[in-house]
């Protein structure tokens, strides 16, 4: 998934809502529906909107799907952050130690 893809996803203050709510363990599209005041459909847009970003992943369990928070791919946004911040300390960890 480009970083593109994903940054757009997390651009809307409704989705970095969610992925909020996700991170203290799944939900199913209910429960996340019941914290906004917005209608379902609206809510299961955000939804595929952060499924196609690969931000959450979801599971059909009888009737109800559950979200779930996708960490790797916000680990992944965080380290190019770190990057172009500067402080990512690959190269110092190396060759930085003389001995």
């Amino acid at each position: 998934m480009s970083l593109q893809h994903t940054l757009k996803a997390l651009a809307d203050p409704i989705r970095r809502e969610i992925l909020n709510m996700l991170k203290d363990g799944r939900l199913s599209a209910g429960e996340i529906a019941g914290h906004f005041p917005v209608t379902a459909a609206s809510i299961s847009r955000h939804l595929s909107v952060l499924k196609d970003a690969d931000l959450i992943r979801d599971k059909r369990e009888g009737k109800f799907i559950y979200y779930e928070l996708n960490a790797s791919v916000l680990e992944e946004v965080m380290l190019w952050i770190a990057d172009l911040k500067g402080e990512t300390d690959h190269e110092e960890d190396d060759h930085g130690e003389q001995g």
